[in-house]
């Protein structure tokens, strides 16, 4: 049996904490990931147009671990946001060692999404606010943190709908534990057309984006009329990081980061257009062993990973508040 961690949030995954910082007037934020210790990472992208910085998880590539994860808005101008967050490690000793006697260089991967279009004031001047917006959140990082209008999720919309920040967490009988941290801000719509229903209904968990119960009704198969209009290249996009305690290698990692990405197919309709940024990255914190059946472990963690991915892209949408012209789930279907 499948069910919720005791937060329902990606730090329900021991050796993490999340922090977010926001910059109301331009209706933009930032929220980061920090790992207690460098933890294992790889990544999957699906979106046609995606925005990241030192997304150097290929197993491949020398380096395999990271320290934080930032997710920020602001488009290419919030790839500044891990700058901010590696200043912030630096000061605390945290990086890879490149040679001895070097300075430790911390590992932050970032992405990010585009909200300049939602009606914040955008004239930041020479200094955009990510690379501050960055270590503001690196600092405030914790086990509890805000749903909804919150640091990368600020200024996110999902469809017509508000979007935002999402988290939810799933722990086995075997007490595996797989955790999801997202940023929604998609041009598929998260609502099954005609309904007040999320499409990631059947993966609920006790009421954790409204409880609405499915009733069959014929739909339009065509695209939902509440996707965003009038699609941008690079306006679009839903960026997720899966956490995972078990000890996986780099190979494995990037195969639940696979499977993770069925989540967006999950709770989005369309979704991986060419308009989207949609990338999964996925962290091990190596605190459990896996049994000798590894590669259905991976498997099993995989699965759990694209159910909890679609059930924080909802929550996202579900505690997302109103923000100027683009109303919330919750107002829309009040």
């Amino acid at each position: 049996m499948i069910r919720k961690g005791p937060r329902n949030l990606i730090t329900d995954v021991a050796g993490l904490r999340v922090g977010q910082a926001e910059d109301v007037a331009t209706r933009t934020g930032v929220t980061v990931l920090v790992c207690d210790k460098p933890a294992t990472a790889a990544a999957d992208v699906r979106g046609g147009a995606p925005g990241m910085r030192d997304v150097v998880l290929d197993p491949t590539s020398l380096v395999g671990e990271i320290d934080a994860i930032a997710l920020s808005g602001g488009s290419v101008f919030g790839l500044d946001a891990p700058s901010g967050v590696q200043a912030w490690l630096k000061d605390q000793g945290r990086g890879f060692q490149i040679a001895p006697g070097a300075p430790r260089v911390p590992i932050v991967p970032g992405a990010i999404l585009f909200d300049l279009a939602n009606g914040g004031n955008k004239e930041w001047g020479e200094m955009p606010p990510y690379r501050a917006l960055g270590r503001k959140a690196a600092e405030h990082a914790a086990k509890e943190f805000a749903l909804g209008n919150a640091g990368a999720g600020l200024g996110a919309v999902a469809g017509l709908y508000k979007g935002g920040i999402g988290s939810a967490s799933s722990v086995g009988d075997d007490g595996s534990t797989v955790g999801v941290l997202v940023a929604v801000n998609s041009v598929g719509s998260p609502v099954i057309p005609g309904s007040n229903l999320f499409w990631a209904f059947p993966f609920e968990q006790d009421g954790e984006f409204g409880g609405r119960a499915a009733t069959p009704m014929p739909f339009d198969l065509d695209f939902p009329a509440d996707m965003k209009g009038a699609p941008r290249p690079g306006a679009h996009t839903t960026i997720a990081i899966v956490a995972i305690d078990a000890d996986l290698t780099r190979v494995e990692l990037q195969r639940v980061a696979i499977m993770a990405a069925d989540g967006f197919a999950r709770a989005l309709r369309p979704v991986h257009t060419p308009y989207d940024g949609d990338l999964v990255m996925a962290v091990s914190t190596a605190r459990r062993s896996l049994s000798a059946a590894r590669p259905f472990e991976v498997m099993r963690l995989g699965h759990m990973a694209a159910d909890c991915l679609a059930r924080a892209i909802a929550r996202g949408v579900y505690a997302a508040e109103t923000l100027g012209s683009f109303k919330s789930y919750r107002d829309t279907f009040a």
